[in-house]
């Protein structure tokens, strides 16, 4: 079994990299969902461990709060993979909705992240940047429309597997349309 604290490094360079592809910049949303029990070799939602996410909470936070980089965290499906965020990512207008996350109801990440939030929230979706699915915790529903697959060189934490994905604005117009190259990330075929 893995270590906590290479838990910690591999969540660390994870972040790391996927902050650096997806050229995220102070104000973006860095959202994470994580199985806790996958990281350490249980099925889905069968063996959470606040220890294990505690740890990769430790190897993230500090990646991204050094660029300005809001951290929110993907609830399990027993809270509808609600978000948890800080307040002031959110957009005005955002509707929060009331819960906190638990062990065996949204989570032990969630928990963590509410936990170590200045002013956490929960919101019943949000559209982040980027994230991170540690676990196969099925995060796309609360990335931005156009979510580009990013490739990193950790492809597991612990024995969680690693999918990431930055976003991109929708190219719009047809054959006409002229794109800006830098909002793409370079995704523009020519």
């Amino acid at each position: 079994m893995v270590s906590y604290e290479e838990i910690r490094k591999q969540a660390e360079t994870a972040a790391r990299e996927l902050v650096e592809v997806a050229k995220l910049k102070e104000g973006d949303i860095f959202l994470i969902g994580c199985s806790s029990s996958e990281i350490k070799g249980a099925r889905i939602g069968k063996g959470s461990d606040i220890d294990a996410a505690k740890a990769v909470y430790e190897g993230v936070f500090p990646v991204l709060k050094e660029k300005g980089i809001y951290l929110a965290a993907q609830c399990c499906e027993h809270l509808n993979r609600a978000v948890i965020v800080e307040k002031d990512a959110l957009l005005p207008g955002t509707e929060i909705v009331n819960v906190v996350p638990q062990l065996h109801a949204g989570g032990s990440f969630a928990m963590t992240v509410y936990q170590n939030a200045v002013h956490p929230v929960a919101v019943e979706e949000i559209k982040a940047d980027a994230g991170m699915d540690i676990g196969d915790t099925l995060i796309g529903m609360h990335l931005k429309k156009v979510a580009v697959p990013v490739r990193i060189s950790v492809k597991q934490i612990g024995e969680a597997h690693v999918v990431c994905a930055r976003t991109r604005p929708k190219f719009i117009g047809g054959s006409r349309a002229v794109y800006d190259d830098a909002l793409s990330g370079g995704d523009i075929q020519r």
